[in-house]
This record gives C-alpha cells, sequence and structure tokens, in this order.
C-alpha cells in the first residue's frame, strides 16, 4: 500500500483511466460550437470550463500514474496475484456509469436519467452500516440536488444545452 493507501498497481490502473478519460474531455471540449458566428471569445466559448477541467484531469491522472509507477516494486513483493484484480467498487462504479453515459443520456429526459444515475450511485457506495432509511434518503436527496444543480448551472448561467 502506498501512504494515501490505496495499491500502486490501482494507482497506475486508475492514473492511466484518468489521463484517457481527461483526454476524451478536452477532444470532446473542443468540439462543442464556439459561437464565434455570435461574436463569442475565446473566454466566453462553451468549451473552455470543460477543456480546464479535461487538462486538470489528465494532470492529476499523470500524477496517480507516476506515483503507482514509483511504487510497483513494492506490489510485485508484498501484494498476492487475487488482491491485484480490479477493485470491486471501481467494477460497481463502471457498471452503472457505462448504461447511463452510453445507454440512457441522450434516449431518456437528461433530468430523469441524471437523478436516477446519482441517487444510485449513492445508494450503492453509502455505507453498508447505514441505516436502510438514512440510505433512501440520502439517494433521493442527492438525485434530486445534484440533478436541478446541474440543470441550474448549465442551462441558466452557462447557457448550454444539456442531451
Amino acid at each position: 500500500m502506498t501512504p494515501g493507501g490505496s495499491s500502486p498497481r490501482s494507482d497506475l490502473l486508475g492514473g492511466a483511466a484518468w489521463i484517457v478519460f481527461g483526454l476524451l474531455v478536452v477532444a470532446e471540449s473542443l468540439r462543442m460550437d464556439r459561437f464565434t458566428a455570435m461574436g463569442a471569445t475565446l473566454y466566453t466559448m462553451p468549451g473552455l470550463v470543460p477543456g480546464i477541467f479535461g487538462a486538470l484531469l489528465m494532470l492529476l491522472g499523470l500524477a496517480l500514474a507516476w506515483r503507482g509507477w514509483r511504487h510497483r516494486a513494492a506490489l510485485r513483493r508484498e501484494t498476492p496475484p487475487a488482491a491485484r484484480l480490479l477493485n470491486r467498487r471501481v467494477l460497481t462504479m463502471l457498471a452503472i456509469t457505462l448504461p447511463y453515459a452510453i445507454g440512457l443520456v441522450g434516449r431518456v429526459p437528461f433530468t430523469l436519467a441524471t437523478c436516477l444515475f446519482v441517487a444510485a450511485f449513492t445508494w450503492l457506495f453509502t455505507p453498508p452500516e447505514a441505516t436502510t432509511m438514512r440510505r433512501v434518503v440520502a439517494a433521493i436527496a442527492s438525485g434530486v440536488l445534484t440533478t436541478a444543480a446541474i440543470v441550474l448551472v448549465f442551462e441558466q448561467i452557462f447557457l448550454v444545452r444539456l442531451p
């Protein structure tokens, strides 16, 4: 384990995943309409903030991968082969994120898809010792409030149409 509590292998793989994801975010932000015909400048184009976030994700992913790379020798000495498999939490996250991003967004109303996704994510990652009522309330509140915040910020402040 590294000082932060994660394994070097998960740091290396996670860092690589964040680099790829950040690169995809930057690529998609560059594809967004720049509204130059309407007199928009570089600083007012809708892809600027997502592009900056994507670049930061790539930078932080690089730092995480570098940390994992440096500690990989310790992993080989200390960790049994079964522990090298992907973390169950990562698989759970992928199992709900990919269907949301690939299957729901653009096919069902964005607000419904996002609310359900955030609620499911919250339900699955709330500590298991929490009562069922607390998990339900946290999931519903997170889904509704997160969706409302996303719609408000993107549609009303950044004037970006959501799918």
